[in-house]
């Protein structure tokens, strides 16, 4: 096979893992030709969509966005199918800089804090669920600025040096927990972590199609109680156009070494293989699926 995946930034969780990916197929099938490049969500699916490459790394909610048409993307994108869960608890983190005098996203809101709010780049999910956070909790992005903040979109690594920095106040993201960047990045500076509340919980299903997770107490050392939030999921994704046989030889790769993946990045630690599967919104690809059932990972 010929493959190409696009993921994430490099250095971060989505390039560690698609390269990982790549190694597999290399290990089941020598002569595959394997490149990894630097994506980001919007990109990916487009770019899998028409056909330019053959793999990309996007959350499954996101994808299911384009698929219905919604921002950013112009028209609905259906050819989407998922060949496996890669990250089964994408959850939304939310870190307060001590020192900064915010200590909670009601405090924005009420006082029209100007602050200065770090999440990930434009056309990701992550993105899109930080700024609908806010606007659940009455502070849309037009705001903050009015109110003297600022949003900055930056890599997640970019984010937390600007929090070191005292250039942010706030940063959010969706995250595998813990968060080995966050366990370094903390070492350097005191945080306060936040939950979501019950509201915005509701608000942020319905806008984004997330759902309800807990982070149990002193999952990080600065973290002494259990916080609720919203999770989504990462998942590996291919065209509809990608014949059966390679979709499977993927998954097969992928199954055969399995604990190989999960000693890649922490954020595949929790999976088994029946996790893989549970890709929904997305469909399953046809030839994932077969492949799948015949490991007896699906009835």
């Amino acid at each position: 096979m010929k493959v190409t995946l696009v993921g994430g930034s490099v250095g971060g969780a989505w390039s560690a893992i698609g390269n990982a990916i790549g190694e597999t197929l290399r290990r089941e099938y020598p002569n595959t030709s394997f490149t990894y490049e630097p994506g980001r969500e919007q990109s990916n699916i487009m770019l899998v969509s028409q056909g330019r490459v053959q793999l990309g790394i996007a959350h499954a909610q996101f994808a299911q966005r384009a698929k219905n048409g919604g921002e950013p993307f112009k028209q609905p994108v259906e050819n989407l199918r998922a060949i496996a869960v890669i990250d089964p608890r994408a959850t939304m983190q939310i870190f307060v800089r001590q020192g900064s005098g915010i200590d909670s996203l009601e405090q924005i809101r009420n006082e029209k804090k100007p602050a200065r709010v770090a999440v990930n780049l434009r056309g990701t999910m992550m993105a899109i669920a930080a700024e609908e956070l806010l606007e659940a909790y009455g502070i849309p992005v037009k705001n903050i600025e009015s109110w003297g903040g600022k949003m900055h979109y930056v890599s997640f690594n970019d984010g937390l040096e600007m929090m070191k920095n005292k250039q942010a106040d706030v940063i959010i993201n969706l995250l595998a927990f813990p968060s080995g960047q966050i366990n370094s990045a903390t070492r350097e500076m005191q945080v306060q972590m936040l939950g979501v509340s019950p509201d915005a919980v509701a608000k942020l299903e319905k806008a984004v199609g997330t759902s309800v997770i807990q982070i149990p107490a002193k999952t990080y050392d600065f973290q002494p109680a259990q916080l609720e939030t919203v999770t989504a999921t990462v998942v590996l994704f291919a065209s509809a156009s990608m014949s059966d046989e390679d979709a499977g030889k993927i998954v097969n790769a992928m199954l055969k070494n399995f604990d190989y993946l999960k000693q890649v990045h922490s954020m595949m630690r929790t999976l088994d293989p029946a996790s893989l599967v549970k890709v929904a919104p997305l469909q399953l690809h046809p030839g994932a699926e077969k492949a799948y059932k015949a490991a007896g990972v699906l009835k």
